[in-house]
């Protein structure tokens, strides 16, 4: 992958399907909702610094009562913003995250083209 992996990282923890104004309430109790809106937040995160997501080198997703119906929102989503070019990923199924009704959490780790 050309131009991945050689210039200074930025790091985006903590994504969520959470209103961008409102960060502590979710935006939907629906798992798709949820995933659209961490994928657009982390969208925003990393406009923030100059990156998008072409830059990203790695992935963490975390899903509550992960499944393959919920798999399959994921990678929809992974696919509308990567195609086939995905980024390494780790996905943890888990029993709860950070907020109540948070279904779903990603981090990632972004590297500036040099």
């Amino acid at each position: 992958m050309p131009g991945r992996g050689t210039g200074a990282s930025a790091v985006a923890a903590g994504g969520c399907g959470c209103h961008p104004c409102e960060f502590y309430f979710v935006v939907s109790e629906d798992f798709a909702d949820q995933v659209a809106q961490a994928f657009a937040n982390l969208r925003t995160a990393l406009a923030a610094v100059g990156l998008g997501p072409a830059d990203v080198v790695r992935i963490g997703t975390y899903i509550v009562g992960h499944d393959q119906e919920k798999l399959e929102v994921l990678l929809k989503e992974l696919h509308a913003t990567w195609g086939t070019e995905l980024p390494a990923q780790t996905l943890i199924g888990v029993a709860a995250l950070a907020l109540p009704g948070m279904l779903f959490e990603i981090d990632a780790v972004a590297v500036r083209p040099s």
